[in-house]
């Protein structure tokens, strides 16, 4: 359709871009304060906290290099979580080099220390300032785009952004750079977490981090939440089990 020759047509359109700009409008004035956003989010993570349980989680590892249909190494590893703070980990599979196992292990090791100092490191008003962004979607929800602003340059702390529910004030996904290099050799390191329910918890269900290594090149490492034990005999049975 030519719109130069059809006025009516052309009229039609406009009025539907400023009805469509009003509900915009509307729907954006909906949108709660930034204090009012982090105070919710506060309140649902307590409220989360108090529902976890013991469990243990397999999950898969992937390193790539240059290439991303290729993966360069695979690691299988277990992930024992007892409430509040204490995590076990056990490599049950290593394949193609020892690479990947040293990522792995240096990864799982960062990770169990973290969950000991979980305030130091929570995405919370203690640690962070926020802005808001916009409103947009992850995962089919509504959600609120907020900036992370780090109050101290720690490799443990996260800048760039998160995507908040509007319903449960959970965060869905979380995206950014380390407030401070945490080793000569990377550089451009992004990090990429996406979380999910998991019996009734929110945990974090996937990762992604992506960095370039100084004289070998671009790198990344994918992991992925394959299979979840909840309860108290899973995770007896688990930090039982010798560490490789």
């Amino acid at each position: 359709m030519n719109m130069l020759r059809q006025p009516t047509s052309c009229v039609l359109v406009l009025y539907l871009a400023a009805a469509g700009g009003s509900a915009v409008a509307r729907t954006e004035s909906m949108v709660p304060g930034v204090a009012t956003i982090i105070a919710r989010m506060t309140e649902a993570r307590a409220e989360n906290r108090s529902r976890l349980r013991p469990y243990v989680v397999t999950r898969d590892y992937q390193l790539f290099g240059s290439e991303r249909h290729n993966a360069r190494s695979q690691v299988i590893a277990d992930l024992s979580f007892f409430p509040p703070d204490f995590k076990k980990y056990v490599i049950l599979k290593t394949s193609a080099g020892g690479l990947g196992e040293r990522v792995v292990r240096r990864a799982l090791e960062a990770e169990t220390e973290v969950t000991k100092h979980s305030r130091s490191t929570d995405i919370s008003p203690d640690n962070y300032d926020f802005r808001f962004l916009a409103a947009s979607s992850a995962d089919g929800r509504r959600c609120y785009v907020l900036e992370l602003l780090p109050k101290r340059q720690e490799a443990t702390l996260l800048r760039g952004n998160i995507w908040v529910d509007a319903t449960t004030y959970l965060i869905h996904r979380a995206e950014g750079q380390p407030a401070k290099s945490a080793s000569w050799w990377l550089r451009d390191v992004r990090i990429l977490l996406l979380y999910g329910d998991v019996g009734g918890m929110w945990l974090q269900t996937s990762s992604e981090a992506t960095a370039h290594v100084r004289i070998a090149g671009p790198y990344s490492i994918v992991s992925r939440d394959i299979k979840y034990r909840i309860g108290a005999d899973a995770v007896a049975r688990s930090v039982a089990e010798p560490s490789f």
